[in-house]
């Protein structure tokens, strides 16, 4: 009876180390993941799980692409100054990753920095994550800046809001086309706010779940067609 019973912690054991160093070998093998940004990337007012980085991983794992939890350099705040600022300070600065989203310049807006300085830090912080994704720009998906004028918070200076983050995109999308990544418009998303309450998160200002869920929508699939098979 004792052989039987060692036996089988034998086997018990055995088992257990192969399924953790499968698992340990699949989280290995899993794509790594870079967000950059400010509010709109840490998912400000939201649980951390329903800002879009994580939703987007959460969807890929859903399908053929194993994608580690997120690394996120973002900050409420931030302007380009600032997060290629911190990116200069950060330990991750000499790694290199699978995939890597942009979303930074409704501070920069918000501020009232001149559009000048913006296409000059914008190029810059876009090179930046070209780097990261050790030159794939395949890899390197720019999202476009939400419309903040449709909110409660903005809803005083609406239009000359909306005209401003119009020229902003401009900027920020013809330097993406000329760098030959991907953009994402999910301007127009954040714009149907002003007749869905249910897109706002509850300090008045930024997305909730909801908005995130639907910018992944169309990221998700853009991002999975162009990692195709890993």
């Amino acid at each position: 009876m004792k052989i039987i019973c060692s036996a089988l912690l034998i086997i018990t054991t055995i088992l257990t180390d192969n399924m953790n160093n499968q698992h340990s070998d699949a989280r290995a093998a899993a794509l790594t993941y870079l967000a950059l940004g400010d509010s709109y990337t840490i998912g400000e007012a939201v649980p951390t799980e329903q800002s879009f980085p994580y939703l987007l991983t959460q969807q890929l794992n859903k399908g053929k692409h194993q994608v580690n939890d997120p690394a996120i350099i973002a900050t409420t705040g931030w302007t380009t100054d600032e997060l290629i600022e911190a990116v200069s300070k950060s330990e991750a600065v000499h790694k290199k990753f699978d995939l890597v989203t942009l979303l930074i310049g409704v501070n920069d807006q918000y501020r009232g920095l001149s559009q000048e300085n913006y296409k000059i830090k914008f190029k810059q912080v876009l090179n930046t994550a070209i780097n990261f994704a050790g030159g794939n720009k395949s890899h390197v998906f720019v999202l476009s800046i939400p419309d903040y004028g449709v909110t409660p918070f903005g809803k005083e200076n609406e239009n000359k809001t909306g005209a401003e983050i119009d020229q902003f995109n401009a900027i920020n999308k013809l330097i993406s086309n000329a760098a030959a990544v991907n953009y994402l418009d999910i301007t127009g998303i954040s714009r149907q706010a002003k007749n869905d309450p249910e897109l706002i998160a509850a300090d008045g200002l930024h997305p909730s779940g909801k908005m995130y869920g639907e910018w992944v929508k169309l990221l998700e699939s853009m991002v999975a067609a162009k990692l195709g098979t890993h």
